[in-house]
């Protein structure tokens, strides 16, 4: 009696602990997407459609957007390992999270390795790209990339799982999702500077922001309580 009451009281245990972790991994997203919003409205001479978000890592209020990167990145990387522990069976449950890790890993190295200042973003900077980069600017951009990559990669992990198990909504949303997010960034990678560019990468981050926000509440939900 007192092993089974042991092994039952680990379980509830275990099973509380995925839930906050899973949870930690839905609030990335929303949190991220807010302070990024506050953060354009009120720095001066950021504009949404010219600038990267990541600029708002630079001036004297960048530290910011810095801890923002970093907090969003460690609250990621626990909804990974929540997934991985939610996801006893089924195809995509070690790869999916393993990929999700590493985007939140991304994000916390491209908050320690911050953007160069470039486009009249601080006020004072020179109107064009950076004249150079630094090593922790192309770190930024590394980290960014490698992060995005692997998110569009957990999309596609993701679909196939969900198709396996005939959830066919969420199969197709991941998909979109997968595919909305690399036009997105194929877009900004380009170098193109064009509004319409940025905005449909800023657009695109919304998307696949809310597309972990679900995974991870779904997951969550799968637990009960």
């Amino acid at each position: 009696m007192q092993s089974t009451a042991t092994l039952t009281a680990g379980t509830a245990a275990r099973r509380s602990t995925t839930r906050s972790l899973l949870a930690a991994g839905a609030a990335a997203g929303p949190i991220y997407i807010a302070v990024g919003l506050l953060e354009a409205a009120f720095r001066p001479g950021f504009d949404l459609t010219r600038h990267s978000l990541s600029l708002l890592a630079n001036g004297d209020l960048g530290w910011i957007h810095v801890a923002m990167l970093v907090g969003t990145g460690l609250l990621t990387i626990a909804g990974a390992v929540g997934l991985r522990r939610g996801l006893n069976t089924g195809r995509g449950r070690t790869w999916g999270p393993i990929l999700i890790g590493v985007y939140g890993a991304g994000l916390v190295a491209a908050g320690f390795m911050t953007a160069d200042p470039a486009l009249g973003f601080p006020l004072g900077t020179q109107a064009g790209p950076p004249a150079t980069y630094s090593w922790h600017g192309i770190g930024h951009l590394v980290a960014g990339g490698i992060g995005f990559l692997c998110l569009i990669a957990a999309c596609f992990v993701f679909a196939r799982r969900f198709a396996s198990r005939g959830e066919r909504g969420w199969a197709a949303w991941s998909v979109a999702t997968g595919l909305i997010f690399l036009g997105g960034f194929v877009g900004i990678a380009s170098g193109n500077q064009l509004p319409l560019v940025n905005v449909g990468f800023g657009l695109a981050v919304v998307v696949a922001w809310g597309w972990v926000t679900s995974v991870c509440a779904k997951t969550r939900a799968a637990l009960g309580n």
